[in-house]
C-alpha cells in the first residue's frame, strides 16, 4: 500500500495549517511603539561578492594527495569522483562512482553484499614525466578543480568538474612542451562489494561477471553486467589533439533492464558536440544559484571554511531525486559500510539541509514514501497488517535481507530506526509547512511505526506502560530503553498534533494519549540518563542514543529548569569516557551544549572534532569513508547560530564568547521562516524574519533592552512583547520584519565578518620545512597494519598474536606532533597498512644536511635496537642505532611517549592495557648531505615497527 506522492517537496502550501507549538500566554496589551520606517536589506547580491567570499574558503593542494581523504572531490548527487595519486604509479586517479550503482540480491547477503554499493572504475591521467609537484584548487563557487601538475618533463594545466545536469565528468588538460604525450586511461573496477576489505563474500555468493570494454563510433564503452540482471555502463571519449584535450565520461545504471548503455552513450555524444564553455556555463549557473540560498559568516577562519566545504560536499552527495545517501556519499572506497545506515548516519547526513535552506537536497521523505511496501515487508508477517519498520542497514530503496527484530527477542532488538528517520520527515514538514509532507508521508508511516511499539507495551503493577528489551544504538539492549521511550513519546505527541492539523478522526487517538499519560519515565541514576532499566551508562560509547530525548527531539530540554541538572550530568558523564568516542560524539556534544547556552563548550567540542578526526579535505573515516560526521559538524554550527525548536526562533543561542561578529542570512527555521541576523562587537544589532507560510512567529531575539520592529519593504507588523527577550510577531505569508534596539538605526547590510582567528586553507600545504623539520614519506614502504577499530578487531596484527592499537585513540589527521617535531601519521581505512617493520628497507629522504633523525615507533614483543644505516650523497655511510621500547612498557631508552592509549585491541575485544608509540631521536652527521636511511632488522625475536620519520636540521 504505497503512499501517495502529491508533489510533497519543494512547495509551501497556501493557507498552511496553524503552528503546532504551544506558545506562551500573550499580554493583553500590544507593545507600544511608534510607526517605524521601512527597512531594506542589502549585500551579498553580486557574483563578485560571492566569488570573493567563497574563494577564501577554497581547498588548496601544494603537494600530491595520496588517498581519498586527502584529495579533491567532485559530485552532483549521482556521479562522484575523488582525485588522488594512483597507488604505486606515476598517475593521477579520478575515481568514478555513481550512487545508483549497486547489486540487487537482497536475500543473498543483504546490505553488506547482496544490495551493496559497487565500484565503477578509475580514470587515470598519465603524464609523460615523473610528477614532481602540484598546485591545485577546488573552486567552491564554480564546483571545479583547477590547477597545475608539474613533472620533470613539463606541466599539465588541469580543469575538471562533474557536470551538475549531465551526470558526466568533464576534464580538460593543456600540456606544455614536453608533456604533449600525456594520456587518459579508464580502468574498470570489479563489481564486488567494498565490504571485501573486511571479509570474504558469503559462501555460494556468485561473483558478478568481469566488465567488458569495447570501442564503437569513437566511444569507449565498458559494460558491467550483473548476476541479478541489469547493467552499469561507462561511456567515454576524448576530443582534441596535441597539447589541449578534453575528456568526457558518463555512467548509467539500470536494473533489471539494460538501457544504461544507451543513456551513457547519449550523454557523452550530446555533451561532446557542445562547446566546453557552454557546458561549464550551465554547470556554474546551478552552483551559483545554490550558494545564494543562504549565507553564514563567522570569525573563525577554519570553521567558516569547514562549513562552506560541507555545503559543497552536501550538494555533491545529495539531491531530492537521487538515492538517499549511503554512508560513503556517492563515492566508493574500500569500506565495511557499503550501504545506507539508518541508526544515525542518514539522520545526521540530512540535518543541515533545513537551516541552510536547501530542501532541494532532501531525499528522505521521497525515499520512505516510495518504499512503504518495503518498510511493511521488513517486519515479520504477523505485524504487517498495521505496522512498518526499517532495518539498520539497507540499500537506497530500504531493502535488505532478514526482518526488523522483535522487542524482547534476541540480543539486539533494534526497532527505533523508522521513527527516528521519520523525525527527519517531521523536520522537513516544519521547515516547509508543506501539508503534503505531513499527509502523504509522515502520518501514514509514523502511525505504522508507532503501532509496532504498541504491540509490545504492557501495563505492569506500577500502573505504568513498559517496553520489553530493545536496543540502544550502538550500546546494548535493555528493557525500558531510553532511546525507544523517547521515540515512542515523540511519536505519540507528533501523531496527536498531526491528526489535529489534518482534521482526521483517528480511532488510535485515545491510545496515543494513554501512552503519554502512562509511559514509564526515563531510567536515570546519579550519572544521568541510563541505557534502560538495570543498564547504566558505564562504558565509552560514540552514540548519544540514550540522550535522544534531549537532542534532537528536545522532549527534555534546557528551557525546562527542572531538567537542567539531568542534561548537564548526562552530557558530562557520556563524553568523559574515552576509547570509543568518534567524530560525531563531539559534534553531538557541541549541539547539546548550544541548547544549554554554552557556546564556549560547543566551540571546544568542534575544535576537538577537527583536531582529532577531520581529514585534510574535511572528509572522515571510521574504518572506511563515513560522510555523516563532517555534515553533523555543519549542523552544530547551525545550532550555535539559530535554533527553532519548541515553537520559538532563537537567535545566537550558542555563540562562543570569542565570536564577537557573526552574519546569518536566509536561514530557514521551523514554521517556514527565512531569518537573518547580525552580531557585531559581541551584541546582536538586528534580526529579520520573513514568513513563507503565515505561521505564528515567536522570536527570542538576543537583543538587550528595548526593541523596535520595522517592516521590510512595507509597514511594521503588529507585535507583542512576551518578556525575557521574546516577542511575538503577526506576519502574514511573505511578510517581513526587522527587530533592532530601540533608538538606533543599524546598518541593515549582509556581509562577511572579519576573520579574527585565521587558519591555513583546507587541503594539503607544502610539507613543513620551517626551522628545520622535514617529514619523510614512508607510505610506499608500509607492510603492517597495527591499528583496528572498536567495530572490527580482525584485520590488524601488531605483535603476531592479533593485538593492535585502537584507532580512536591515535592521531587521526594525518599529522601529529611531539616535542615540537611534526610527523606524518597514517591512520586510514580499515585493512590498510600504516607502519613498516624494519627488515632492511632503504628509505629515500629529501636531500639535505640533517643533524637528527626523529622516529615514531615501538617494539612489539619487547625492546628493540635497530642498527640503521645512513647513506650520504658522497657515498659514505653512518650507522645510527634506533632504540625503541616495547609498546606496552614505559620508555627504556630516553624516548618520549608521543602517543599513549588506555587500551589495546585483541581479536576478541578491547583489553585495558596501556600501550605507547615512542619518539626516539638519533644523531646524524650534519656536515654531509643525507640521501637515504636503511631500516635494518634488529636481532632477536622482537620486531621494530616504524610509523613515521622526520629529519631535523641545525638551527
Amino acid at each position: 500500500m504505497p503512499v501517495s506522492r502529491r508533489g510533497f517537496l519543494g512547495r509551501v502550501a497556501a493557507g498552511a495549517a496553524a503552528s503546532t507549538a504551544v506558545g506562551a500566554a500573550l499580554p493583553e496589551q500590544e507593545a507600544a511603539a511608534q510607526p517605524q520606517q521601512s527597512m531594506v536589506l542589502r549585500g551579498m547580491r553580486t557574483d563578485r561578492e560571492w566569488e570573493r567570499f567563497l574563494g577564501g574558503q577554497d581547498l588548496i593542494w601544494k603537494r600530491l594527495p595520496r588517498t581519498w581523504y586527502e584529495g579533491p572531490f567532485l559530485g552532483n548527487g549521482l556521479l562522484g569522483s575523488m582525485i588522488y595519486q594512483e597507488p604505486g604509479e606515476n598517475a593521477l586517479r579520478f575515481t568514478i562512482h555513481h550512487s545508483e550503482v549497486q547489486d540487487h540480491r537482497p536475500t543473498e547477503g543483504g546490505s553488506d553484499w547482496g544490495v551493496a554499493r559497487l565500484p565503477v572504475g578509475n580514470l587515470l591521467l598519465r603524464p609523460v614525466g615523473a610528477i614532481t609537484g602540484v598546485d591545485l584548487r577546488l573552486d567552491l563557487w564554480n564546483a571545479e578543480l583547477r590547477g597545475t601538475i608539474t613533472t620533470d618533463k613539463g606541466k599539465l594545466k588541469l580543469r575538471a568538474l562533474v557536470h551538475n545536469d549531465r551526470t558526466m565528468l568533464l576534464a580538460t588538460v593543456e600540456a606544455s612542451a614536453g608533456e604533449e604525450g600525456f594520456g587518459w586511461e579508464f580502468k574498470p573496477s570489479p563489481a564486488v562489494s567494498p565490504r571485501i576489505v573486511r571479509e570474504d563474500p558469503p559462501k555460494g555468493f556468485e561473483p558478478n561477471p568481469a566488465p567488458v570494454t569495447r570501442t564503437e563510433d569513437g566511444l569507449g564503452i565498458t559494460v558491467q553486467s550483473l548476476v541479478a540482471g541489469g547493467q552499469t555502463v561507462s561511456a567515454y571519449r576524448q576530443r582534441g589533439s596535441g597539447r589541449e584535450r578534453t575528456y568526457y565520461l558518463a555512467v548509467a545504471h539500470s536494473h533489471p533492464g539494460t538501457d544504461a548503455e544507451g543513456r551513457a552513450r547519449t550523454t557523452v555524444r550530446k555533451a561532446s558536440a557542445l562547446p566546453v564553455s557552454s557546458l561549464r556555463r550551465t554547470h556554474y549557473e546551478w552552483w551559483h544559484r545554490f550558494y545564494r540560498k543562504s549565507f553564514i559568516s563567522v570569525p573563525d577562519g577554519m570553521l567558516q571554511s569547514f562549513y562552506w566545504i560541507q555545503l559543497y560536499k552536501l550538494a555533491c552527495a545529495a539531491r531530492e531525486h537521487a538515492p538517499v545517501m549511503a554512508t560513503t556519499g556517492p563515492w566508493v572506497e574500500p569500506t565495511p559500510w557499503p550501504g545506507v545506515w539508518w541508526n544515525l548516519n542518514v539522520q545526521l547526513e540530512y540535518w543541515p539541509v533545513h537551516g541552510s535552506n536547501h530542501l532541494e537536497l532532501d531525499a528522505i521523505p521521497r525515499t520512505l514514501a516510495e518504499n512503504t511496501d518495503v518498510l511493511i515487508g521488513a517486519l515479520k508477517p504477523e505485524y504487517r497488517a498495521d505496522s512498518a519498520g526499517l532495518r539498520r542497514s539497507t540499500d537506497a530503496q530500504c531493502e535488505d535481507n532478514g526482518t526488523v527484530p522483535v522487542p524482547g527477542v534476541g540480543d539486539s532488538p533494534e526497532v527505533g530506526n523508522l521513527p527516528w528517520a521519520l523525525h527527519n520527515v517531521w523536520l522537513t514538514y516544519r521547515h516547509t509547512m508543506d501539508r503534503g509532507v505531513l499527509e502523504d508521508v509522515l502520518y501514514p508511516l509514523l502511525r505504522r511505526s508507532t503501532n509496532y511499539y504498541l504491540h509490545f507495551l504492557t501495563e505492569q503493577s506500577d500502573g505504568r506502560l513498559h517496553l520489553p528489551k530493545t536496543f540502544s544504538p550502538e550500546y546494548g539492549a535493555a528493557p525500558d530503553c531510553t532511546y525507544d521511550l523517547a521515540l515512542l513519546r515523540w511519536s505519540c505527541q507528533t501523531l496527536l498534533t498531526t491528526v489535529e492539523l489534518l482534521d482526521k478522526d483517528d480511532p488510535l487517538v485515545p491510545k496515543w494519549r494513554e501512552v503519554l499519560e502512562k509511559l514509564v519515565d526515563y531510567p536515570v541514576d546519579e550519572n544521568g540518563f541510563m541505557i534502560g532499566t538495570g543498564v547504566p551508562f558505564a562504558k565509552s560509547h560514540r552514540h548519544y542514543s540514550h540522550m535522544l530525548s534531549v537532542y534532537p527531539l528536545y522532549l527534555v530540554n534546557w528551557d525546562q529548569q527542572e531538567h537542567r541538572d539531568l542534561i548537564a550530568r548526562s552530557l558530562k558523564h557520556w563524553i568523559s569516557f574515552e576509547g570509543a568516542l568518534r567524530g560525531y560524539s563531539f559534534s553531538g556534544a557541541a549541539s547539546i551544549s548550544t541548547q544549554m547556552g554554552r557556546g564556549d563548550d560547543a566551540l571546544t567540542y568542534l575544535r576537538e572534532l577537527v583536531a582529532r578526526f577531520i581529514q585534510p579535505n574535511t572528509h572522515y573515516y571510521e574504518a572506511g569513508p563515513v560522510i555523516e560526521t563532517p555534515l553533523s559538524g555543519a549542523q552544530a554550527i547551525h545550532d550555535m547560530l539559530c535554533q527553532s525548536w519548541g515553537g520559538t526562533i532563537r537567535f545566537f543561542p550558542g555563540v562562543p564568547g570569542e565570536w564577537k561578529d557573526v552574519t546569518l542570512h536566509d536561514f530557514r527555521t521551523e514554521g517556514a521562516f527565512l531569518v537573518s541576523a547580525v552580531r557585531a562587537g559581541g551584541r546582536t544589532r538586528w534580526v529579520r524574519v520573513r514568513s513563507l507560510a503565515g505561521e505564528a512567529c515567536r522570536v527570542r531575539h538576543s537583543i538587550g533592552g528595548r526593541v523596535a520592529v520595522a517592516g521590510v519593504g512595507g509597514p511594521a507588523p503588529k507585535w507583542r512583547d512576551l518578556g525575557n527577550g521574546e516577542i511575538e510577531l503577526e506576519l502574514d505569508r511573505e511578510d517581513e520584519a526587522v527587530i533592532y534596539p530601540a533608538g538606533t538605526r543599524p546598518d541593515f547590510r549582509i556581509a562577511p565578518v572579519k576573520v579574527t582567528t585565521p587558519a591555513e586553507p583546507w587541503g594539503l600545504p607544502e610539507l613543513p620545512q620551517a626551522g628545520a623539520v622535514t617529514q619523510v614519506d614512508l607510505t610506499g614502504h608500509f607492510d603492517n597494519d597495527a591499528i583496528t577499530t572498536e567495530m572490527y578487531y580482525g584485520d590488524g596484527d601488531f605483535d603476531g598474536t592479533g593485538r593492535t592499537y585502537p584507532m580512536a585513540q591515535l592521531p587521526q589527521t594525518g599529522q601529529t606532533e611531539d616535542d615540537g617535531i611534526t610527523f606524518a601519521f597514517t591512520n586510514g581505512s580499515e585493512g590498510s597498512d600504516n607502519n613498516v617493520i624494519a627488515a632492511g628497507q632503504k628509505v629515500a629522504v629529501p636531500a639535505g644536511s640533517y643533524a637528527k633523525l626523529h622516529v615514531l615507533g615501538a617494539g612489539d614483543t619487547g625492546n628493540v635496537s635497530v642498527p640503521a644505516r645512513a647513506t650520504y650523497a658522497d657515498g659514505s655511510t653512518g650507522t645510527p642505532t634506533i632504540q625503541l621500547t616495547g609498546w606496552m612498557s614505559g620508555p627504556a631508552y630516553g624516548e618520549t611517549e608521543a602517543v599513549r592509549t588506555s587500551q589495546i585491541h585483541t581479536r576478541t575485544g578491547p583489553l585495558g592495557t596501556k600501550a605507547a608509540i615512542f619518539h626516539q631521536v638519533v644523531e646524524l652527521d650534519p656536515a654531509k648531505e643525507l640521501s637515504a636511511i636503511t631500516l635494518t632488522a634488529p636481532s632477536g625475536t622482537a620486531r621494530a615497527h616504524v610509523f613515521a620519520l622526520s629529519l631535523e636540521k641545525n638551527d
